[in-house]
């Protein structure tokens, strides 16, 4: 097992025949559910990777402590500094930002270890839910000032509602909530609305939930038809009513350190996280 998984690299990727439409302006999604195990950073990396493949430019910024986003896009966490030096210490995120192996348009600002400690250190900081909005508008700036613009962000969260999603949250224009098709994702959605609400009223007026995806669906059981129902009966114009299936691909990809975009781009995980980007891409360009 060990071998076939040294073996298997990213040496490419498939461009697609259509590229995306690119949007105005940068686009910065957080990726944010309460509720753990939901798939949220399966469908962070997914939709970044299947938009790099669009032809745009991508930046993910992993902000979980657990660093998975980077473990499935191949980036070395512990490599030098990271989001927590972003954080804490004022390092320029442009010092952090990594290339993504086998994307000419993919980067990932790592979360390394010590992530784990930014909400305690934060908490005596002046401005402390804006840490990150300051540090992405200065990347951002000097991207376009070199002609380099990047299209979407993509700001993958802890499973929790503290200081490091605050900071994501300020920082970004949309949220993207991936539910898991059970009755406790619908509870984890209820409470980010909330904390959605005080910071749209405290720290970010602009930020809206624009994007909901159904994960983890098998259309076998009632449950998961039900609760896709219900999320379509109350949030119909942000379902993007692609449900991604509980595939075993899916699942596998991040072992061999790559999304499942490369990992089996014909698989039906990949093909519904591709129709999930592309879907995301045009709803910014008509948006826009």
């Amino acid at each position: 097992m060990d071998d076939s998984r040294e073996t298997k690299k990213v040496i490419g990727i498939r461009r697609l025949k259509e590229p995306m439409p690119t949007p105005i302006k940068t686009r910065i999604f957080t990726i944010a559910n309460q509720k753990g195990g939901v798939g949220k950073t399966t469908t962070a990396v997914n939709v970044a990777a299947a938009l790099a493949m669009g032809g745009l430019k991508v930046l993910v910024i992993d902000l979980d402590p657990q660093g998975n986003a980077c473990t499935a896009l191949g980036v070395d966490r512990n490599d030098g500094p990271g989001m927590y030096e972003v954080l804490i210490h004022d390092q320029p995120m442009v010092e952090v930002v990594k290339k993504v192996a086998g994307f000419p348009h993919l980067e990932c600002a790592p979360a390394n270890a010590t992530l784990a400690g930014a909400e305690i250190n934060m908490v005596s900081f002046v401005s402390r839910e804006s840490r990150l909005k300051i540090a992405l508008e200065h990347f951002l700036d000097a991207r376009e000032a070199q002609g380099a613009r990047i299209d979407y962000v993509i700001i993958d969260c802890p499973p929790s509602l503290g200081l490091l999603t605050v900071n994501a949250l300020t920082a970004a224009g949309e949220v993207l909530v991936p539910i898991q098709c059970e009755y406790y994702s619908l509870e984890g959605l209820t409470l980010l609305l909330q904390t959605l609400g005080q910071v749209q009223q405290m720290l970010n007026k602009n930020v809206k939930l624009s994007t909901i995806v159904l994960t983890m669906f098998d259309s076998r059981t009632r449950l998961a038809n039900d609760v896709a129902d219900s999320v379509r009966q109350h949030f119909p114009a942000e379902l993007i009513d692609v449900p991604i299936p509980r595939a075993v691909r899916v699942s596998e990809a991040p072992s061999f350190n790559q999304t499942v975009m490369t990992y089996d781009a014909a698989s039906p995980g990949a093909i519904a996280y591709m129709s999930v980007a592309r879907e995301i891409a045009l709803r910014g360009a008509q948006v826009a």
